[in-house]
């Protein structure tokens, strides 16, 4: 059996297309949530996922972020996508559920169990970002109730075996580095430009992993992102890393 898995889509329909290619014909789908919030093509990303009913896709964070808050306590990136969408794609986002469990042994959430804001393979410190020790990731996780547990969120690609536990964030295909002041000012940056998702292959739960980056056409993505207001999109889909931060565009 051959499972792809994406994450953090936010709008990067091309992004999406290039891994879908590349990934070939596979058994099965998981998306782990935030798919359309960020200054590119998000209603065009709706109607595509929704016309793959086949898909196993979850919120993220920014989904329900789009659904619920008023538009004045919006970010930038989710009012953009609430502007864009129809209600019909609202109301597919808000038919999604908030975890996924696809196959016995596996269980799929977009941040932690508990929380769809809190990074389990990365701590947060005054200092920066940092990869989490096993303590505090066992202690994020709880009781998982599957050896495997796919998460997002972070948007950097990761494999963590723990006792007992493996942990794998396939990265983001939509976004390569962002910068972020929840809870301590940090950036995220996976160092180039290319779509991130895995592969998983095996039977029985003896999964095989393969963490992919892909090529596509980000000079699009980041010409859309600068004409939407959006210097700092554009900076990290180019590179990815961060140059312009969210705050120097919206000063």
């Amino acid at each position: 059996m051959r499972i792809a898995v994406v994450s953090d889509i936010h709008g990067n329909l091309p992004a999406l297309q290039a891994v879908v290619a590349d990934a070939g014909a596979v058994d099965g789908w998981l998306n782990l949530g935030d798919i359309l919030s960020g200054p590119l093509w998000p209603a065009e990303t709706a109607d595509w996922l929704m016309a793959r009913p086949a898909w196993q896709t979850m919120a993220g964070n920014h989904e329900r972020q789009l659904l619920t808050l008023p538009a004045a306590r919006m970010g930038a990136s989710d009012r953009f996508a609430a502007e864009a969408i129809t209600p019909p794609q609202r109301a597919w986002l808000a038919a999604l559920p908030a975890e996924l469990r696809p196959l016995p042994g596996m269980r799929c959430v977009h941040g932690t169990p508990r929380s769809d804001l809190v990074y389990l393979l990365e701590t947060v410190t005054p200092a920066g970002l940092r990869p989490a020790t096993p303590d505090e990731v066992l202690a994020r996780a709880g009781d998982v109730g599957a050896p495997l547990l796919l998460c997002g969120h972070s948007h950097l690609p990761r494999d963590v075996a723990l006792p007992r536990l493996r942990i794998v964030n396939p990265g983001s295909v939509g976004l390569q580095a962002y910068d972020d002041d929840h809870p301590f000012e940090h950036v995220a940056e996976n160092g180039t430009p290319h779509a991130r998702y895995a592969l998983l292959d095996g039977e029985d739960g003896a999964w095989r992993l393969t963490l992919r980056a892909v090529a596509y056409d980000w000079e699009a993505a980041a010409s859309r992102a600068e004409a939407n207001g959006r210097g700092d999109w554009a900076d990290a889909l180019r590179t990815g890393r961060v140059g312009r931060r969210a705050a120097d565009v919206a000063a």
